[in-house]
This record gives C-alpha cells, sequence and structure tokens, in this order.
C-alpha cells in the first residue's frame, strides 16, 4: 500500500509516499481503507520533532492521527461495527491507503468521508479546552485562532452551550467567525482595547500560538482561566499547555450528536491527494485556515 513515511525530522520535503506493508487490527482496533485523512497542526509538529508529551515519535514513522473510511478488518474483543461500515476516528499513520484505528464512531448520514476526516482531533480538542477554561453558560470565551478547525468547533459548541465567544481571526474571516455565532476582531494594533470593548472575558484559548498569551492573561485577570494548545512557552507565564486527549470515544459520540442534530459544522477548506501531503502542511502552517484540510485517498 502507499504511505506517507518520515525518516528524518525537518520541513515539508521529508515526507515521502513510500510502499509500506499494509497494518492490521489488533485486539480493540479496527482497520479501514481510508478515504480521507485530516491535516492536523500536530502533524507538522510531529515532523519537525517538537517534543510533544502525548506523541513520542520513533523514526521512520507513518503521520497523521484523523481519518475516515471503510472498515475492512476487526480485531478481537471489537462489538458494535462491521465490514463495509462508513466510520471516522483516531489512529495510526493515517496519510496512507489503509490504517488502524484506536477510536470511532459511525459516520453522521449525510456527511462525506471528506468532511468526516476533518472532524476527531479537533471535536475532541474543543471539548477538552472549553472545559478547561472553566467557562459556564453565561460566561464569555476569547478564542484567539478562532477560524481553524478547532476554533470552527470551539465556537459552535460553546454557542450550543449558552457561552458568547470572541473571537480573533484575519480581516479575511471576521463574516465566517459571526456566521458562526461569534463576536468577531482581527489582530493588530489595539486588539486588546477591541476585545474590551465587546465584553468581560471569563476564560481565553490560545489555538494558534500568535504571541498573544500576555495579552490573554491580562485581559482574563488570571493566567489559570487560559488554555494553550499552540505555544509551548505558554507554562513559562503560568498558563495551560493542554496536549493530551481525554476520551476520544466520548468526543466523537458528542460530535455524531451535535452533526447530527445541525449544531456542528466544520467546511473544508482544501482537499490534497496523498502525494501532496508537503503542501498539505506548507499551507496548515502557514494558518489562516477557514475550516478544515483533508488528504484525500
Amino acid at each position: 500500500m502507499k504511505r506517507v513515511n518520515i525518516a528524518e525530522f525537518g520541513g515539508p520535503e521529508v515526507l515521502q509516499l513510500i510502499d509500506a506493508e499494509e497494518p492490521h487490527a489488533g485486539p480493540g482496533r479496527i482497520r479501514i481503507a481510508v478515504r480521507a485523512a485530516g491535516v492536523n497542526p500536530v502533524d507538522w509538529r510531529i515532523r519537525e520533532g517538537q517534543k510533544l508529551g502525548a506523541h513520542p515519535t520513533t523514526l521512520p514513522t507513518g503521520i497523521g492521527l484523523d481519518a475516515a473510511g471503510v472498515v475492512d478488518e476487526i480485531g478481537d474483543g471489537v462489538e458494535g461495527v462491521a465490514i463495509g461500515d462508513h466510520v471516522f476516528g483516531e489512529g495510526l499513520s493515517t496519510y496512507a491507503e489503509y490504517a488502524v484505528l484506536t477510536a470511532w464512531a459511525r459516520m453522521p448520514a449525510g456527511l462525506s468521508f471528506e468532511e468526516a476526516a476533518g472532524y476527531p482531533s479537533v471535536t475532541e480538542t474543543a471539548l477538552r479546552v472549553i472545559a478547561q477554561t472553566g467557562v459556564q453558560p453565561g460566561h464569555t470565551l476569547l478564542v484567539s485562532g478562532a477560524s481553524g478547525g478547532v476554533g470552527s468547533a470551539v465556537l459552535q459548541i460553546a454557542r450550543e452551550r449558552g457561552i458568547t465567544v470572541i473571537g480573533i481571526a484575519g480581516a479575511a474571516n471576521q463574516d465566517y467567525l459571526r456566521s458562526l455565532g461569534a463576536l468577531a476582531t482581527t489582530y493588530g494594533e489595539g486588539w486588546v482595547e477591541r476585545v474590551r470593548s465587546l465584553g468581560r472575558v471569563d476564560g481565553a484559548l490560545d489555538l494558534s500560538g500568535s504571541g498573544v498569551i500576555r495579552e490573554l492573561v491580562e485581559l482574563t485577570g488570571d493566567p489559570g482561566k487560559v488554555i494553550s494548545i499552540a505555544d509551548l512557552g505558554a507554562p513559562d507565564l503560568g498558563v495551560r499547555f493542554s496536549g493530551v486527549a481525554g476520551s476520544v470515544p466520548d468526543a466523537l459520540a458528542e460530535a455524531v450528536d451535535l452533526i447530527s442534530r445541525g449544531k456542528l459544522h466544520i467546511p473544508v477548506e482544501k482537499a490534497y491527494a496523498l502525494a501532496d501531503a508537503a503542501s498539505a502542511h506548507i499551507d496548515s502552517q502557514a494558518g489562516h485556515t477557514r475550516g478544515r484540510r483533508v488528504i484525500v485517498i
């Protein structure tokens, strides 16, 4: 089978499309014929060799965590899923024609494989970081990097829970943030004052690593109310870096419920061929994403 592989850490050029042995589903796992794989910032952080405690990496290795596809192999002890089912979830080395999933759920009706591949990690992350800020219905949550995949999920999940969201993103994404129910503003000179003019901030999320941790602490008045998933230097300022996933099966179940009720939709901004994984990483790393990027097999 074809798989994207890295034999050394480095830039996008280290991503190589190789012929690899097919993986097989061990106990408690399933294998899918991958139809689409999600592209996440953690993918290029792993490719660069960043020290991420939740994702220790031994080279050579495949890459990719999220995927959607068709079940074609079921490991011992797995129940509730059948060969031929359309599922989405998290696994290992998902930039490939076949991948083993460690957590999965049946795809909601009407969802394409490309769309489904964009939900697993971002929904889990969004649910986790909202909880970690401690915001409650009636509170206001500030989100830096609000237009990407995680931000898109945060805005919609928070709205569903009765939490007001102030989203910060580039000028081109202001209408997009408003379409998701957020109060929107841009970066640049005076952004802290613009946020203050929109209301009190009870919690804040740094989703893009834009060097705004000090300002988020200033706006909340408490580093304990700020969570980052993108700035590895956040702990130096007393801010929690959230990099360890919670229950992925629970997150997938909640995603299915929200999607099925029309409360969560994350658009696919761009799809790439498996051979173009390097381009997907370049674009992901450049930021300014509206929704998700996926690789289509």
